[in-house]
């Protein structure tokens, strides 16, 4: 049966997080089908706190080896969604 996963991703602080972060999340492109990024943002302030929402591709097996370097990465908290298809 085919599978598709969601992967919530909160980065506490993304100026120190997100140079790590892209390495990643370049290095396993070709599992991304969709991303979307945000962040507070207001007239005064940026926030230092970030959410990506990512829709994945490909294979489970690849998935893991995928969440597994998200999840060395310090300051990174990781929520996941699966649904079979």
């Amino acid at each position: 049966m085919k599978e598709t996963r969601i992967i919530g991703l909160l980065i506490r602080d993304r100026i120190k997080e997100a140079g790590k972060l892209q390495l990643t999340l370049s290095k396993h492109a070709h599992l991304i089908k969709s991303r979307l990024g945000f962040h507070e943002l207001s007239e005064n302030t940026c926030s230092r706190m970030g959410f990506v929402i990512l829709h994945l591709s490909g294979k489970p097996e690849e998935w893991q080896a995928f969440e597994t370097e998200i999840s060395e990465i310090g300051g990174v908290e990781m929520q996941k969604m699966s649904f079979e298809l």
